[in-house]
């Protein structure tokens, strides 16, 4: 192993509808009004990294796209992935989820192998990546209604109507995705990520396409769903939203990837080598 080991804490992807989830502990329930999320009491007890990955080596073809990485992602914390355009940070996310099989190593979620297949899993993750994930034909309060409704979300119409005021889509309510700006498709996506139960949220640079006045409400709620015991892992190129959210950062690249504090991180981002 090239690579450090991060810990972070002491210890959709938004996949297929689903029936209201209460069989694990780590679901975060979402209720009504402003879609604010309730911690079970079970989380309080639970110690296993949410995420752990050991000598993770990712890449196509047989062909790794970056050297090992190391690390572990505790409840209520954030790791950020960092590094220049094509080191593979995006490339490790989708193998936290399951989109793409290691070429070694090892990764869990919640303690056991990634298998994207697996109802529970899909359940628990949700997701925002560099694709338009989105369904064509919904306009986006369908498309938000839809998914809170098929996580078993309460009071779901309250919550889509907070979220479409909070990323500024209220306007847009009844346009089709292909209607929107990039900005306002890639809001859309955050919001459809935030609007379901769910214990990790995996986002490749959520600030992409993002002003700042928006940067600065991801950045609050990030720190929100830390707060209520979810975990973030982040890819991303923003020093200010990095420092904000992470508590630790692995700079992945081709060499070695390596540990570094969130201070550190932002620091090669704002020089420009990260």
């Amino acid at each position: 192993m090239r690579g450090g080991a991060a810990t972070c804490g002491t210890s959709a992807h938004d996949g297929g509808m689903r029936r209201q989830w209460t069989g694990r502990p780590m679901v975060l329930g979402v209720r009504g009004g402003t879609g604010a999320r309730r911690l079970p009491d079970t989380l309080a007890g639970v110690s296993k990294p949410v995420v752990r990955a050991q000598d993770l080596l990712v890449g196509y073809g047989g062909a790794p796209v970056c050297a090992p990485v190391a690390f572990t992602l505790a409840p209520g914390r954030a790791l950020a992935l960092v590094g220049p355009n094509g080191s593979g940070k995006s490339t490790v996310l989708r193998a936290v989820i399951g989109l793409l099989e290691p070429a070694g190593g090892v990764v869990e979620v919640f303690g056991a192998a990634v298998d994207e297949r697996d109802v529970a899993f899909r359940a628990r993750v949700a997701s925002v990546l560099d694709d338009d994930a989105y369904f064509p034909a919904l306009t986006v309060s369908e498309h938000l209604y839809l998914t809170a409704r098929g996580h078993g979300v309460h009071g779901a119409q309250d919550v889509v109507d907070g979220l479409l005021d909070e990323f500024g889509l209220t306007e847009h309510a009844r346009s089709l995705p292909v209607a929107l700006s990039s900005g306002q498709r890639r809001r859309l996506l955050l919001a459809a990520a935030l609007v379901r139960p769910r214990s990790l949220l995996v986002l490749d640079e959520p600030e992409q396409r993002l002003d700042h006045t928006m940067r600065d409400r991801l950045a609050q709620r990030l720190l929100d769903e830390k707060r209520a015991g979810g975990s973030v892992l982040l890819a991303t190129h923003d020093p200010d939203l990095l420092r904000t959210v992470a508590d630790r950062a692995v700079l992945v690249a081709e060499d070695r990837s390596r540990v570094l504090s969130a201070v550190e991180a932002a620091q090669q981002i704002a020089g420009g080598t990260a």
